[in-house]
């Protein structure tokens, strides 16, 4: 297994920063350890370059010869090893390893169809997509463990997405630059690329978990047969009879919702997704399972004692008032990175392995003895930054506890894992060579 190249820049002018990661690219490429010919790339974009999304793109695949296949979104921020940018002109690059035959780059105007096997699948969305959550879902039916993992992009401009394949595309659809808007695209991965995935939530319960027993859409009226309304204020101990005291609660209060998924539903990645927190909103150490979905509260109905929030609801729901907490988030990304290196790292090893394994944060550099080619990282724009404690500070926890190994990612607007879509999370996925 070679380690995926990858570069990060960040310039007022896009073809500077391009060369920037160019040199960066082709310097790794040109290391023993590192992959010399890759075909897939994956490209992250802040939204200071959107409008040049497409000549990026012309640029860098003329550059790039060998490299076939695109990939990629835009984000507010962009993320890379030990760093993250926001709020200024950037872009990275990683240059994954693949054999062609193991993964299919999919679009609007070249949809995943037969003629693949896709075990899982990179999605990228467009916020303005309608139904999103149910395109998420019909496009984890469409793989074979049911496992998505990627997320919505995020853009104060245009909202543009990446998605050029050696395969072309369909007869009919006419041709494409390979930057879209609207819809997913992404590129699915055969059951032999071996990928290792996890979920850290951001949010820490307030209140215990409670059974939603009677809604309407989106309006929770009942949790364990009592008023939600007067259930949330309880929890948040205010009363309506001091609105201002009871609204800045409110505001700072979100919902976790978790629906126990059917027997027969597609399971994660085999032996690669670890632990779901299946079965449970709340775990036995007091924090959100995987499966549970985070929203905002978006209303209240004094009427009739209901609590609106930002997700249809059911009867048979369980649901957990919570609150963003820093410490929580923290906490949570690093168990997932530790459960990651403790999947991958072999009971038996090299000394070189031991010795890479070993080195100290000053000395790490990437390394194939931990395992891992490449790692993708999306997390919520509500995560990055000042709630870490400062800049880079999400990125930096990630290579403090993962190790040094080639990284990027983006900032979303919307986290995908299995086949939800998420809120207020990070979504970590490792590629470990052959499955």
């Amino acid at each position: 297994m070679r380690l995926f190249p990858y570069g990060h820049a960040t310039h007022p002018k896009w073809p500077m920063a391009a060369a920037l990661v160019l040199a960066q690219l082709r310097a790794q490429m040109a290391l023993p350890a590192y992959a010399s010919a890759p075909t897939l790339a994956l490209l992250y974009i802040t939204d200071h370059y959107g409008e040049s999304a497409r000549d990026i793109l012309d640029h860098l695949s003329a550059e790039l010869s060998g490299v076939t296949d695109w990939v990629g979104t835009v984000g507010v921020g962009i993320a890379s090893n030990n760093v993250e940018y926001f709020d200024e002109p950037a872009m990275a690059v990683m240059l994954c390893d693949l054999p062609s035959d193991q993964y299919r780059v999919f679009s609007g105007v070249a949809p995943l169809g037969l003629g693949f096997e896709a075990h899982t699948a990179l999605v990228h969305a467009d916020a303005g997509t309608p139904d999103m959550a149910e395109l998420v879902q019909d496009m984890a039916r469409r793989t074979g463990s049911g496992y998505l993992f990627g997320g919505v992009s995020s853009s104060r401009t245009v909202s543009v997405q990446f998605a050029a394949g050696a395969d072309g595309y369909i007869k009919g659809h006419g041709t494409a630059s390979g930057v879209f808007s609207g819809g997913l695209s992404g590129v699915a991965f055969s059951e032999q690329v071996g990928l290792v995935s996890r979920v850290t939530q951001g949010c820490l319960p307030v209140s215990r978990a409670r059974e939603v027993t009677d809604a309407d859409d989106n309006l929770v009226l009942a949790l364990d047969g009592q008023p939600a309304l007067d259930v949330l204020l309880g929890d948040l101990s205010v009363s309506l009879e001091r609105p201002h005291q009871a609204l800045q609660a409110v505001r700072a209060t979100l919902v976790g919702l978790f629906k126990a998924p059917h027997a027969d539903a597609p399971c994660t990645l085999p032996s690669a997704a670890g632990p779901t927190g299946r079965g449970a909103l709340i775990d036995h150490a007091g924090s959100f399972g995987a499966d549970v979905i985070v929203r905002h509260i978006i209303g209240l109905d004094p009427g009739r004692r209901g609590v609106a929030v930002a997700e249809r609801v059911e009867a048979g729901m369980q649901l957990a008032f919570c609150q963003r907490n820093a410490q929580a988030a923290r906490a949570d990304l690093v168990r997932i990175c530790a459960e990651i290196r403790e999947e991958l790292e072999p009971q038996e090893m090299t000394v070189e392995t031991a010795l890479a394994l070993a080195a100290p944060e000053a000395e790490a550099a990437p390394h194939p003895g931990r395992g891992i080619a490449g790692a993708l990282y999306v997390s919520c724009t509500g995560r990055g930054g000042p709630h870490f404690g400062g800049p880079s500070a999400e990125l930096q926890i990630v290579r403090r506890a993962l190790g040094d190994v080639p990284l990027v990612g983006f900032f979303a607007g919307g986290e995908i894992a299995r086949d939800h879509l998420y809120g207020y999370t990070g979504v970590l996925t490792v590629f470990t060579g052959p499955a």
